[in-house]
């Protein structure tokens, strides 16, 4: 299990003294804050103006009625000028002259205190920060979505210069197929904005001279910072208390991004939440599931609640059973050490598939508010009856030999024990207990090493009652029905099934797809998941990204059969590389008279 530390405090020390919270949330109002910059959002609709008197600095107002209102309720204030008192306490205002020697607080020039946001990704030597994060900001900064003054910069225990740094982020820099006209110079842009600082991840002394050089590039202005950690989750709270309480914003928002897995089960998941909240509020942890930055995942709401079609058929009166498939054609080659200690379960199903599924079965929010999303994603979460181990088969890939090649065995990974059972494929079965969804089959399918790679929700409808061309379907009762697909990847695409007569003058019925296919509809290429996801984390965007009541009922069903997994030492069933998975897997959709969609030649 994994174990976090006792509950510390940033020590205070002159370099914090200035700072009463040790981390702004972005809703917090900063000490530091300069008069003028507390002020500056009122000076939209409000005339302000700062005067010297004998008492100091008074504040005079001058408030405009807009035509067509009536009235507007006036708070205790002072006003020197003669004030109309009106029926209700209303107060009439007259219009404020400034005096001589008044400051107009609107002509200020405030370009000193314009915004600045510094993005540190903590643990910038690894893959996932080679290959997705600095990529992503580089795609954002060539499509003009990063703010004009913005810093990115590295932070690892490797020694590397910023030259160095440069090099190995350009490696992996593209740009869009449809702008490729200034990419070099583009490119050559973004690079001198990028800076790198060695440093160990627990070491608040490191992450002092960090801030210096954060501080040395913000220049003044409104700092805001967002790190990225991109590092193991056993040494997430080190690097969080560090970076709150050494390089937190003194005058700004400061936001952290954490990669799961959150835990392992409800118990370390608990204790990392308790960890993180000792040094950040909620509003400031973003935990990052990257399925919820897709494309098609993000459509999934407005499929069903733009289009009159689908809402009414989205229940289990015309819905049988719904799938969440996930499949990769190649194994854990490489990373075969980290995934046994997590197997298929934690890693797939119970972040990114069980995401999707309380987006898909979420009641109507009462707007698209983040917190009124993630509201009734928890109610359905809530709903759920946690996982019964006779409604999960587990699989773990063999060796074998197919045209001529070999491919191994999970276990002849040599950074995986020869005796590990751990589940490189798992399938489940979930009921959602409300009115919406009662007795309708939630299906999960995850694995590696399957026979091909795909990410997909299919959603099989009932039949027709009473369907007048049973006798031209014939008896196969997925035939006769129709199945609504949301391919995730790869290929993009939205299609429905449905029965069509096949021209000639017999009556012959078949079964057509009205097809979506992104790649033909739309030219533009589709943005990256992570691309969205750090737009919306810069931008203060939640409602992507999970909660830790929603990560509390997630781990909630998952938990109890986890558990029983491991202490029954439940053997997986073998399959072969590239074959479609354990049999297993297809006895438990027949037991809830289902067929998985992406088995037969028609798919």
């Amino acid at each position: 299990m994994a174990t976090y530390p006792p509950s510390t405090h940033c020590p205070s020390s002159s370099a914090y003294s200035n700072n009463s919270s040790l981390i702004n949330g972005s809703n917090r109002l900063p000490q530091r804050t300069s008069f003028p910059s507390i002020l500056r959002k009122r000076c939209r609709s409000t005339k302000l103006y700062l005067h010297q008197s004998s008492n100091g600095v008074s504040l005079s107002k001058a408030v405009h009625v807009q035509d067509g209102a009536k009235s507007m309720k006036a708070s205790p204030v002072e006003n020197d000028g003669p004030v109309k008192i009106l029926k209700d306490g209303i107060l009439s205002v007259p219009p404020v002259t400034p005096p001589e020697e008044s400051i107009d607080i609107a002509s200020f020039d405030f370009n000193k205190d314009k915004s600045t946001v510094s993005i540190t990704v903590v643990g910038a030597s690894g893959d996932l920060a080679k290959k997705k994060i600095f990529p992503a900001l580089f795609a954002l900064y060539y499509e003009g979505c990063l703010p004009e003054h913005f810093t990115i910069f590295g932070y690892a225990r490797s020694k590397m210069t910023d030259a160095e740094l440069r090099t190995m982020v350009s490696k992996t820099l593209t740009c869009r197929i449809d702008q490729r006209e200034n990419c070099g110079e583009k490119m050559d842009q973004f690079l001198e904005r990028c800076f790198y600082h060695p440093g160990q991840y627990d070491s608040q002394e490191n992450f002092l001279e960090l801030d210096k050089k954060l501080k040395e590039h913000e220049a003044g202005r409104v700092a805001n910072r967002l790190f990225y950690l991109s590092i193991p989750p056993n040494i997430f709270i080190d690097a969080v208390k560090c970076a709150s309480c050494s390089a937190s914003s003194a005058n700004g928002w400061t936001r952290v991004i954490v990669e799961k897995p959150f835990g392992r089960d409800s118990e370390s998941s608990a204790a990392l939440t308790r960890s993180l909240k000792q040094y950040l509020d909620e509003d400031q942890i973003f935990r990052i599931d990257h399925y919820l930055g897709k494309e098609l995942v993000e459509n999934l709401s407005v499929l069903r609640f733009s289009n009159l079609i689908f809402e009414p058929l989205w229940s289990r009166q015309y819905i049988r059973n719904v799938q969440f498939i996930f499949a990769e054609d190649f194994g854990t080659e490489g990373r075969g050490g980290y995934f046994d200690n997590y197997g298929i379960i934690r890693d797939i199903m119970q972040n990114h598939l069980l995401q999707i599924l309380a987006l898909f079965a979420m009641e109507t929010p009462v707007s698209l508010d983040a917190e009124d999303i993630r509201n009734e994603k928890v109610k359905v979460l809530r709903s759920m009856r946690p996982l019964r181990l006779d409604d999960v088969v587990t699989g773990q890939y063999k060796s074998h030999t197919r045209g001529g090649v070999k491919y191994p065995a999970y276990v002849d990974d040599k950074t995986v024990p020869s005796d590990s059972l751990t589940p490189t494929f798992a399938a489940a079965a979930l009921f959602i207990d409300n009115a919406r969804w009662d007795g309708v089959p939630f299906l999960m399918k995850a694995g590696k090493a399957l026979h091909d790679r795909r990410a997909e929700i299919r959603v099989q409808f009932r039949h027709v009652p009473g369907n007048l061309y049973n006798k031209n379907i014939g008896t196969d009762l997925d035939l006769a029905t129709n199945e609504l697909v949301i391919r995730v990847q790869p290929d993009e695409a939205i299609y429905l099934k449905i029965n069509n007569k096949v021209p000639g003058l017999g009556m012959r019925l078949d079964r057509s797809n009205l097809n979506l296919l992104y790649a033909a509809r739309y030219s533009k290429e589709i943005p990256d998941a992570y691309e969205r996801l750090l737009l919306d984390a810069i931008e203060g965007e939640r409602r992507l990204f999970i909660r830790s009541d929603e990560l509390d009922a997630a781990w909630s069903l998952f938990t109890p059969v986890l558990k029983e997994l491991e202490d029954k030492k439940i053997v997986p069933e073998y399959y072969p590389y590239g074959s479609r998975g354990p049999v297993g897997s297809h006895y438990l959709a027949a037991r809830y008279k289902v067929r998985w969609g992406d088995v037969g030649s028609e798919q």
